[in-house]
């Protein structure tokens, strides 16, 4: 019979010709930046011979922590909140720390049951994406004792600190490439009220108009699901009228698509009849008939630096408020 018997840190200190401590600091933490030591290596090394395993109950019970991040993310479906969270994943992976994922209906309640279901699991910390604004209420009633939280592609307006993208300089992008085109009769498809990454967007392009001296219309704002059937309810509202504009900003990609369809359907072509800038520049725009200009979001990059962040704040380090940088994308539509 195969010996099944469990190595020890002690075993492996005695093989590595190190103390039993350094095997276990070695043992227990992720790979610094700069690459592990010579004798960090030899450890690793040794452990994976003896088939070391390490006991992470055991382990929970002498630390407190279970080495286990909480994740809330609505509409996982979506592509970009798909890509953010794989983000979140490879990076918690790294770390040497594994996630608990619920994906609840986007709406408020939902999110609370997800999270009191990952507090009793007992989540060293949590990602909280698709708060809605203004969420500090909700944060403040939460029952989650001191685990760390941080919000993720969405700040909803919570108090707490978050990892997002720079969406008010990507609705300023979208804003100032229309007018470069000359564009000034422009039109928003503006998402819902309570999604900040669709409210800091529009107050981007709005702010962009501004500062080259052109206003944009009240009737020209129109609200949206974030879909495409959103996008095709606003894109009839502003274009299936005489008073059509002739450019339109739709705060993502897949409400642009919507408006898409609508254009081909009343015969407008573009970006002769019609510009049309959208937002994440997910995988499809670029291969449209017509291909879309976009801003370019970096959705796997928030997750991780998200990531990152919160197991900094489970090891008590401060953790800042993070905006990453975004891109325009200038294809077909304009």
């Amino acid at each position: 019979m195969a010996d099944e018997r469990v190595a020890t840190l002690k075993e492996i200190a005695r093989i590595a010709g190190v103390h039993t401590s350094t095997v276990s600091r070695v043992l227990r933490q992720s790979e610094p930046a700069d690459g592990w030591s010579d004798a960090a290596r030899r450890v690793r090394e040794v452990a994976e011979e003896l088939g070391y395993q390490r006991n992470q109950w055991a382990a929970s019970l002498r630390t407190r922590k279970t080495n286990t991040l909480g994740v809330v993310m609505t509409r996982l479906t979506d592509g970009v909140v798909a890509t953010t969270y794989q983000g979140i994943e490879e990076a918690a992976a790294l770390a040497g720390y594994s996630v608990l994922l619920s994906s609840p209906p986007d709406d408020p309640e939902a999110q609370r049951r997800a999270i009191e279901l990952l507090v009793g699991r007992q989540v060293d910390g949590l990602l909280l994406g698709g708060l809605h604004a203004p969420a500090q209420p909700f944060i403040d009633e939460l029952s989650v004792g001191s685990i760390p939280m941080i919000a993720v592609t969405r700040h909803g307006q919570s108090g707490l600190p978050f990892v997002v993208a720079d969406d008010v300089e990507g609705g300023a992008l979208a804003a100032r490439h229309l007018l470069d085109r000359g564009h000034r009769d422009v039109a928003v498809i503006a998402g819902p009220a309570h999604a900040t990454t669709a409210l800091d967007r529009v107050h981007g392009f709005q702010s962009g108009l501004t500062d080259l001296g052109v206003a944009l219309r009240p009737d020209r704002v129109v609200p949206s699901t974030l879909d495409v059937d959103g996008g095709v309810r606003a894109a009839r509202a502003l274009l299936d009228t005489p008073d059509r504009p002739r450019a339109i900003f739709a705060v993502s990609d897949v409400m642009a698509v919507g408006v898409l369809g609508v254009a081909r359907d009343l015969g407008l072509s573009l970006p002769d009849d019609l510009a049309l800038v959208g937002y994440n520049d997910i995988p499809i725009v670029a291969q449209l008939p017509v291909p879309l200009t976009t801003v370019r979001s970096p959705a796997r990059e928030i997750g991780a630096t998200a990531c990152r962040a919160l197991v900094e704040a489970v090891d008590g380090q401060p953790v800042n408020t993070i905006r990453l940088p975004v891109e325009l994308i200038v294809r077909g539509t304009t």
